[in-house]
């Protein structure tokens, strides 16, 4: 991959967690709304990350191979 390749999938990698935290805060807001426990704590949003490799070591690995 060149660096443009590179930066477009860490890209497509970001847009990816972004949709599926998006998700996960809905689904948190509506079962504040009918009364019930949240489904995602703080631990389920960072794991997100680790999921799509974009955390700082993953993208520096990346752009350094």
């Amino acid at each position: 991959m060149n660096t443009q390749q590179k930066a477009a999938y860490v890209f497509a990698q970001a847009v990816c967690a972004l949709a599926e935290i998006e998700g996960m805060k809905a689904e948190n807001r509506q079962r504040e709304y009918c009364g019930n426990a949240m489904a995602y704590a703080d631990s389920d949003f960072l794991a997100v990350i680790e999921k799509y490799g974009i955390h700082h070591n993953a993208v520096c690995g990346l752009f350094n191979s």
